[in-house]
């Protein structure tokens, strides 16, 4: 049975559109135009993803979130807004909105993110019928609907159902190993084992015989034999993350893996099969590396058949809302407070952080302060005390500037018009003028 999907419009003309889009794509829709109706229907349906109007007649479209998670929690929620802006975003995630779209400008990503909503809502519907947590595999444990995460994802599931040998690019932090676990999971392996190990964290010898495996006897402290993990990933899939600090000698030994599909153990006189796919991942840049005499030429040739480069998140930044609330449900669930939420300048500072560290970065700030809260919102006192030093002095100050920004893109819209202009931000026009004046525009 398809997915349905139910959206609430008062704009009657925009709803049918948004529903014979989406119906295009195999979907069944519900149309409705009023919260009221649409809580109705979601009562009687079994709805995966909900899209809403922020400015509803009878109702706030942002408020509705919540009450939309207390009649189906596992339905999914994208807010549609007419002007989107971060404090849309942060307010709407906060109740449990999976992501925001902004009317007119986002018309690319409404079916991809519809997609990766109904991919959430399955698992969790699952959830909720085996009383268990399902935690997502395959391409739906990839969080994002920004164009450059899709672009990635792309790639990965065309090359998922092939053999082919792939390299990912990308910062630390960036879930290289969880694209690495998509692949194989999507893959014609994905019932055999899937082995990850750091290249970077073993020494050299340690790493070949952590790899290669040994006869009794080879070395000194081989007092039997040692199944490596090539032989442990038979028939399935090894990831190799750091793979640019391997060293060069171990280098050798890959590319043999890579060209003849076997290995000789430490200590062994007889080759072992290798019916394996290799999955490299790196932050370094491994043609400099190879031009450099760094790192084997033909080994990277080899490794790099079929390349994605993964973004790192400041490139994502319409992703972090999502991905915030993933991670505040997962580390809430683990310690038993199913009920924390964001402060407004939480959620404020985690939209405008740059995140050096990347996604890994994100999940260690929300875990923090997840442990650290003896209230149910998280508040920027908990952020790690570097962060806490990086902010500004004043963040109402650094609220004002997006307000300000907001104000300038709507006047920027309407022309001029301040009247159209006031109407659409919700305020009167005697504090649209105040506010003109007071921030200089």
């Amino acid at each position: 049975m398809p997915e349905t999907i139910l959206i609430i419009d008062d704009e009657r003309r925009l709803c049918d559109l948004l529903a014979r889009i989406i119906g295009l794509e195999g979907y069944q829709t519900l149309c409705a135009y009023t919260a009221k109706e649409g809580l109705q229907l979601l009562k009687k349906n079994r709805v995966s993803v909900v899209l809403s109007d922020v400015k509803l007649p009878d109702f706030d479209g942002v408020a509705l979130v919540s009450e939309i998670k207390k009649i189906s929690p596992a339905t999914e929620v994208i807010n549609l807004t007419a002007f989107g802006t971060i404090r849309d975003g942060v307010e709407a995630v906060k109740r449990g909105a999976f992501n925001y779209l902004t009317k007119g400008d986002d018309n690319d990503r409404i079916i991809p993110l519809v997609s990766a909503a109904i991919d959430k809502s399955k698992a969790a519907f699952a959830a909720l019928q085996t009383n268990d947590t399902v935690i997502a595999e395959g391409f739906p444990a990839i969080i994002g609907d920004s164009a450059a995460i899709r672009e990635a994802v792309n790639l990965a599931r065309k090359v998922a159902r092939t053999d082919t040998t792939v390299l990912l690019l990308g910062e630390t932090g960036t879930g290289k190993e969880v694209f690495a676990k998509a692949i194989h999971q999507e893959s014609n392996r994905s019932k055999k084992p899937f082995v990850a190990v750091n290249c970077s964290s073993f020494s050299s010898t340690l790493l070949e015989s952590e790899l290669f495996g040994y006869r009794a006897g080879a070395f000194t402290g081989a007092d039997k034999d040692k199944k490596g993990l090539l032989e442990e990933a038979e028939g399935g899939t090894i990831f190799l993350d750091e793979i640019g600090e391997m060293d060069l000698e171990l280098q050798a030994r890959l590319l043999r893996v890579l060209e003849s599909r076997s290995f000789i153990k430490i200590g062994d006189t007889k080759t072992t099969a290798a019916d394996l796919r290799i999955i490299g991942a790196t932050n370094r840049d491994l043609q400099q590396e190879a031009d450099a005499g760094k790192f084997r030429s033909d080994l990277f040739y080899r490794l790099s058949v079929f390349t994605i480069p993964l973004p790192p998140l400041r490139q994502r930044k319409s992703d972090v809302p999502v991905l915030a609330a993933h991670y505040l449900a997962v580390f809430s669930r683990e310690a038993g407070r199913p009920g924390l939420r964001f402060s407004a300048s939480f959620a404020a500072f985690l939209a405008e952080h740059e995140w050096k560290g990347n996604i890994r970065e994100l999940k260690n700030v929300i875990e923090r302060a997840v442990i650290l809260t003896d209230s149910d919102e998280l508040g920027p006192e908990l952020l790690p005390p570097a962060l806490q030093n990086a902010q500004p002095a004043d963040h109402a100050l650094n609220m004002q500037a997006v307000e300000k920004q907001h104000i300038r893109k709507v006047l920027d819209y309407t022309s001029g018009n301040k009247t159209e202009a006031a109407r659409l931000l919700g305020i009167g026009l005697t504090t649209l003028y105040r506010k003109i004046e007071e921030y200089g525009l």
